[in-house]
């Protein structure tokens, strides 16, 4: 089953990591887990949008035409596939540094899977009252960093003290990631190309 990781890196993610380094599913496995994962945000962001609305604050719920919103879930999809790919090509990279030899399967599990909360917190938008998303979101961004910190070690098999700076290099790299996503999304929205429509 391609989510049969999905309950135990939240119930007992150490032992999940042991399970995941102990089978080492193909290229295709993970690429599967990153393809449904990325679903969630996408979906969510599109059905948020269109028709529960958004509350940003004072005033009325803030809607988006069915097109410009699926245009914007599209974007998110491939940008989030991206962004985990690219995060797992970095970790491989810097592995060699840290004395660990994995395969790219390895790191694209490690960064798939450290990736998976943050992707799930888009359930949250089923509420789509800012303040609340945005708190769900700083919550699975912790427990990825959590999950990444021990993930590590057991993944890529590093002792646990070269491991932490591994995870904080892999950390860092992801905020770069980060805050390139949203300034290309930011370069995008001001030329009009994925710009929003309301309602």
């Amino acid at each position: 089953m391609i989510l049969n990781h999905l309950w135990g890196i939240y119930a007992h993610p150490l032992e999940e990591w042991q399970t995941i380094d102990n089978r080492h599913e193909s290229l295709t496995y993970s690429l599967s887990h990153i393809l449904l994962i990325a679903l969630f945000p996408s979906i969510m962001g599109y059905y948020s949008s269109v028709y529960l609305g958004w509350s940003i604050g004072a005033g009325n719920p803030v809607f988006l035409t069915h097109d410009s919103a699926l245009l914007i879930a599209g974007a998110m999809y491939f940008a989030l596939i991206a962004g985990v790919f690219a995060l797992a090509y970095l970790a491989h990279w810097m592995a060699v540094t840290f004395g660990s030899k994995p395969t790219f399967t390895q790191t694209l599990e490690l960064a798939a899977y450290t990736a998976t909360p943050v992707f799930m917190s888009a359930l949250a938008a089923f509420w789509p009252v800012l303040w609340f998303v945005v708190c769900i979101g700083i919550i699975a961004l912790a427990y990825s960093v959590y999950l990444l910190y021990t993930g590590v070690p057991i993944l890529m098999h590093i002792p646990e003290e070269r491991g932490f700076i591994y995870a904080s290099s892999v950390v860092t790299c992801g905020l770069i990631l980060l805050v390139i996503i949203l300034a290309v999304t930011a370069m995008l929205w001001t030329n009009g190309i994925v710009s929003p429509m309301f309602t």
